[in-house]
């Protein structure tokens, strides 16, 4: 009788098959025989151990993290942070090439929303963290990159104040 573990690894498994639009049969083809049906559907069923190698293999075949595989794999990188204000003068004016992608995500942000107050633009979240994968950092990372070069407005109602 599986345990719960093989259960779950193996409820993993057939959701990533299934997101990719395979079916067992589809495995077997696109794999050219190296994953049979049959032994594919008895690791989903948790009926068959799946060996550490033969994972990391059919995480490269699904090209996913193996990790992904897994039940209680890494839960994605989740930060809390909110939206931040940058200075768009600075950011424009006076930014280095360190933040010329920055820049130009803020302007099709602007294009985006119609928003041209010129002054300053509020990230969003999610925006963060799309640009922190190109940066290849944290959204955190990124904030304090922002901050090193002075383009983050602390508090935006100061800003407007003045």
């Amino acid at each position: 009788m599986p345990s719960d573990y093989a259960k779950s690894l193996g409820a993993r498994l057939r959701s990533i098959r299934q997101q990719q639009g395979l079916s067992l049969q589809g495995v077997e083809e696109k794999s050219n025989g190296r994953w049979k049906a049959v032994v594919v559907g008895s690791y989903e069923r948790g009926d068959r151990a799946v060996t550490v190698s033969r994972l990391a293999e059919l995480a490269d075949f699904y090209r996913v993290p193996v990790g992904e595989l897994l039940p209680d794999g890494p839960a994605p990188r989740q930060e809390a942070t909110s939206k931040i204000v940058l200075d768009l003068e600075r950011l424009y004016d006076g930014a280095k090439e360190d933040l010329a992608s920055v820049a130009r995500y803020a302007r099709a942000i602007q294009q985006q929303r119609g928003d041209y107050n010129g002054r300053v633009l509020s990230i969003r979240a999610v925006d963060l963290q799309a640009l922190a994968v190109f940066y290849d950092c944290t959204p955190t990372e990124l904030i304090e990159r922002l901050a090193d070069h002075g383009v983050l407005v602390a508090d935006p109602r100061a800003f407007f104040a003045s």
